[in-house]
């Protein structure tokens, strides 16, 4: 039995006890978010360079933001990748979820195909939809034995741009397919027996029944695929190529940030002033779709 000593000793101890267990993750949130954060921002106010510390500029590089054509062209292209990739990433899974949730022989190996892009490294998935959408790819190959010719998939402008929301959006259907499927989960069957007695048709289900019931995940969909889909990095590089595709005008924010501050001459300073543009858009695009759904709530 313990003493009333050792009682009001551990008393004493448990109020710092839980800041020891969440010492090492706020350590490393420390260091690999925090800082980096407040480092980002505190450069974007100097002239830094990579091997130069840099003085303080002020809004010189925000203001040098707004004369720069290939921020325009970046922000345009970012833009243009939420207009469409988040369409389909909120419908097209939501679809998928409806057909995979059926309980039909081998439906299991159709869900871990549909999962297996997104465990899938992203490097892998580009190059192999480089090898597809080549001049000498597959896809061009068939559609000139079918007589249609050559498309410049990854040569032309705006076919290259699409190219990379195709690999996205194929990428990111099992990802949130799997978060579909667990709010359709939690819809009531008798929904949907209450919908059918009265003459409604799947169609009509869909619309009053099942889209209602897991709107709020549709909005957490649309957030998530805004803000992946302003951040586009990978797709995009691997398919342009580092230089962002012809002259440049596929070049997304997040590629400009990294042509921009790295290498021995990097502008550092600048690309921090870039970052947190985009920092800012993020958050923004956030509150935007939090605010659209408390719209449709009230």
């Amino acid at each position: 039995m313990a003493t009333p000593s050792t009682t009001s000793r551990i008393r004493r101890q448990l109020p710092s006890t839980p800041w020891l267990f969440a010492a090492p993750g706020l350590l490393i949130a420390g260091a690999f978010v925090l800082y980096p954060f407040v480092s980002t921002v505190v450069n974007s106010f100097t002239d830094r360079r990579t091997l130069i510390p840099g003085r303080f500029v002020g809004l010189a590089n925000f203001r040098e933001l707004l004369h720069d054509d290939m921020f325009w062209t970046g922000l345009r292209n970012s833009v243009l990748y939420i207009a469409g990739v988040v369409p389909a990433l909120v419908i097209l899974p939501l679809l998928l979820a409806l057909l995979v949730r059926r309980d039909i022989p081998g439906i299991t190996f159709f869900r871990s195909a549909f999962y297996t892009p997104v465990v899938a490294s992203i490097v892998v998935v580009g190059l192999i939809w480089v090898w597809l959408l080549d001049e000498r790819g597959l896809v061009n190959s068939l559609l000139e034995a079918v007589g249609i010719g050559r498309v410049g998939f990854l040569s032309d402008q705006w076919l290259l741009l699409l190219s990379a929301m195709a690999v996205t959006v194929w990428k990111g259907l099992g990802y949130y397919m799997i978060i579909y499927l667990a709010a359709l989960a939690n819809v009531p069957r008798e929904l949907h027996e209450a919908a059918a007695v009265d003459g409604a048709g799947a169609v009509r289900r869909f619309f009053a029944v099942t889209v209602p019931a897991v709107r709020s995940t549709m909005v957490l969909v649309a957030a998530l695929s805004s803000v992946a889909a302003f951040k586009v990095f990978s797709e995009v590089y691997l398919m342009a190529g580092p230089s962002g595709g012809p002259a440049g005008e596929d070049t997304t924010l997040v590629m400009l940030v990294q042509r921009t501050g790295t290498g021995l001459t990097g502008r550092v300073g600048y690309a921090s002033a870039l970052s947190v543009v985009v920092f800012a858009v993020t958050v923004a695009l956030m509150l935007l779709v939090l605010r659209a759904d408390r719209r449709e709530e009230t």
